[in-house]
């Protein structure tokens, strides 16, 4: 996973990226790669800073479909950081006013192609390496920013339970399962607070 210093250099290398603003949403929320491209203007709430996520965009058998979240799940709302839907905000109105130029209507997603079609997952791969090597990072994979914003809410102290609904996990076993070593310094932190309490030292 990205190390905090990692992710800022990224941050650094999306800022002129056409589609930086879809790695910097995954990376900022957990999303996986399909819900992220499956996400539609309709699902964000910039009151409450929320997007909800209800579906993933997927290849299958050639063709670009619309499916319901992992798992069958009616969905999870996630909370926005503030940069994050002051980013969205701009891209709203500058995607808007390109699409209006164009004189064409776009199909409702967030993040599309310059034509705003949908994106196909397979040209996001390889934009994201791109990316990734400019910032000297080496080959990464979309799916990595999901791991390492897993990783990056955990080491900041968010609670696991969070983290596993967040990411729309389906048991916070799960969550465990795969990011549990994050999670030693919180429980020797613990250990010291129970020292602490009960025998004062």
């Amino acid at each position: 996973t990205l190390t905090p210093a990692e992710a800022k250099r990224l941050l650094k290398a999306l800022e002129d990226h056409r589609l930086g603003l879809l790695f910097i949403v995954v990376l900022a929320t957990g999303l996986r790669r399909g819900e992220a491209l499956g996400l539609q203007w309709e699902d964000v709430d910039f009151r409450k800073h929320t997007i909800g996520v209800h579906r993933q965009l997927r290849r299958i058998e050639g063709h670009l479909v619309t499916r319901a979240v992992k798992g069958g799940k009616s969905g999870r709302t996630v909370y926005l950081p503030d940069q994050v839907v002051r980013l969205l905000k701009e891209h709203r109105v500058a995607q808007t006013a390109h699409l209006k130029a164009l004189g064409m209507e776009g199909a409702g997603f967030i993040f599309t192609t310059q034509l705003g079609t949908p994106l196909d997952p397979r040209n996001v791969h390889r934009d994201f390496q791109t990316v990734c090597t400019k910032a000297k990072l080496g080959r990464w994979h979309p799916h990595e920013l999901r791991h390492s914003a897993a990783s990056l809410m955990l080491a900041q102290g968010v609670p696991l339970q969070v983290v596993s609904e967040v990411l729309g996990h389906s048991s916070i076993r799960m969550t465990a399962d795969v990011y549990g070593h994050i999670l030693q310094p919180q429980r020797r932190e613990a250990a010291r607070a129970m020292n602490k309490t009960l025998w004062g030292q």
